[in-house]
């Protein structure tokens, strides 16, 4: 009998593993030679999540002021916080994530934030906010080195902008979402509830992270083929850099400089396009999601746009040089009608006008971010990217002061508008003077 029961055992153990490697062929034949795609999917939903997160506030802007009576100040010191946080968070999340590496940094990242972001719901004052914010700010700080440095581990150069642009997109569709279901979930459930669901995302995101992300050579579904392709790139050098050994390179500042002068545009649009709407146009909390709808979904077509372009250029035989500054040239063009904006009387104009500005953003963000994976080599991007991540928070600082202050001041748009209808040419003309021909920067080993 005994013996019976072992066969039996025996049995079921390999058809539980026959069953478990059927269902591993079937993936493996499903994605073979495209599961990168895969991965990049996975970023998209990570920055997707992200998005949302740290656009509720915004959202809920109006309602929050009524119940605790900030005014724009008290408010531009709330996303000062988060800024702040943010900045301290670049210098050291970064390069937790090149020690750590992608798959457990970005977990690791994803968990506090996503904590934190439930935390908003305990917040009772204006200094459990500013705390909320802070630890929010410093976990979110991981979102953009982990992506681009698992980009650097997935993508031969010749696809990274596209791949980028792809991922970069979910900034847009975490901005769509969050004021198409925050306001309903305020006004049903209250405020608070609002902090508690999105922040819980996370953690249905980070089963999907663990159990599906590996390094293409340590993974079972990607194929020798599709491992060969992604390595196709002349071999880097391996071992640990230091940030002594990036910050005296210029292409290190070149990508700083960018994103001081581009994030502190994004964060206003995140920030203070939903009280533009409501204050400029009369929309009331439920009313604004579909003008952000639109507004996010041309920019998803910039972002993915301005990554194809570059990447469609340099397939044409263009330098990486001339392609990337020209897709930046481009896109930055298109923000330049944002500076009339604020003259405009009717909504759709003005939504457009936003919408198309946001899109130039998010392609000339997708080109600037693989700035960084074209100068560096990949051991190294995730500390680059969050140098100049934390140079974009120190911006992003700046701007929640001004405009904070202009408003309480003047109660205009106008020069909000007007800053970011120059940020983008300005953000290439230092670019281009800090890495004229984007030389790849020649670090040397430990």
């Amino acid at each position: 009998m005994a013996n019976q029961s072992a066969m039996i055992e025996s049995e079921s153990k390999r058809s539980g593993d026959a069953s478990t490697s059927s269902t591993e062929s079937r993936w493996a034949s499903v994605f073979k030679g495209r599961f990168r795609w895969v991965v990049c999917g996975l970023l998209f939903f990570g920055v997707t999540k992200n998005y949302m997160d740290r656009q509720v506030l915004g959202v809920l802007k109006g309602p929050l002021q009524h119940e605790f009576g900030w005014n724009e100040i008290d408010y531009g010191n709330l996303v000062f916080a988060f800024q702040a946080a943010y900045a301290l968070g670049m210098i050291f999340v970064g390069r937790l994530i090149d020690r750590l590496g992608t798959r457990i940094g970005y977990a690791v990242a994803m968990v506090f934030w996503s904590l934190a972001s439930m935390g908003h719901a305990i917040a009772f004052s204006l200094t459990s906010f500013v705390a909320a914010r802070f630890a929010l700010g410093f976990g979110e700080a991981g979102v953009f080195p982990a992506s681009i440095k698992c980009v650097a581990e997935w993508f031969p150069k010749k696809e990274r902008a596209l791949a980028t642009g792809i991922f970069n997109a979910g900034t847009n569709i975490g901005a769509i979402i969050t004021p198409l279901i925050v306001p309903w979930i305020a006004v049903h459930l209250g405020w608070r509830w609002a902090f508690l669901m999105t922040g819980a995302l996370g953690f249905a995101w980070l089963v999907l992270w663990l159990w599906l992300y590996r390094k293409p050579e340590e993974h079972s579904y990607c194929s020798s083929g599709e491992r060969e392709y992604i390595h196709s790139d002349p071999v880097e050098q391996t071992g640990k850099i230091k940030w002594r050994q990036l910050l005296p390179h210029r292409e290190t500042w070149a990508f700083a400089a960018g994103k001081f002068m581009i994030d502190p545009i994004w964060w206003f649009y995140l920030f203070w396009i939903p009280d533009y709407l409501q204050r400029q146009h009369g929309l009331h909390l439920t009313q604004i999601g579909l003008p952000i709808l639109v507004i996010y979904v041309i920019s998803d077509l910039g972002s993915i746009g301005g990554g194809w372009l570059s990447s469609s250029l340099i397939r044409r035989h263009f330098s990486i040089n001339a392609s990337r500054k020209w897709a930046m040239f481009i896109c930055a063009l298109m923000v330049v009608p944002v500076a009339v904006v604020f003259r405009v009387s009717g909504l759709w104009p003005a939504t457009l006008l936003i919408g198309l500005a946001a899109a130039g953003h998010q392609g000339f963000s997708a080109n600037l971010f693989t700035l960084t994976s074209d100068l560096f080599p990949s051991r190294a991007v995730a500390s680059v990217v969050g140098i100049g991540g934390m140079a974009g928070a120190v911006g992003g600082m700046l701007i929640a002061e001004i405009v904070g202050h202009l408003l309480q001041w003047t109660g205009s748009y106008m020069i909000p508008f007007f800053m970011a209808a120059s940020a983008y040419l300005i953000a290439l003309l230092l670019i281009h003077l800090l890495s004229p021909k984007l030389i790849p920067a020649r670090i040397g080993q430990l």
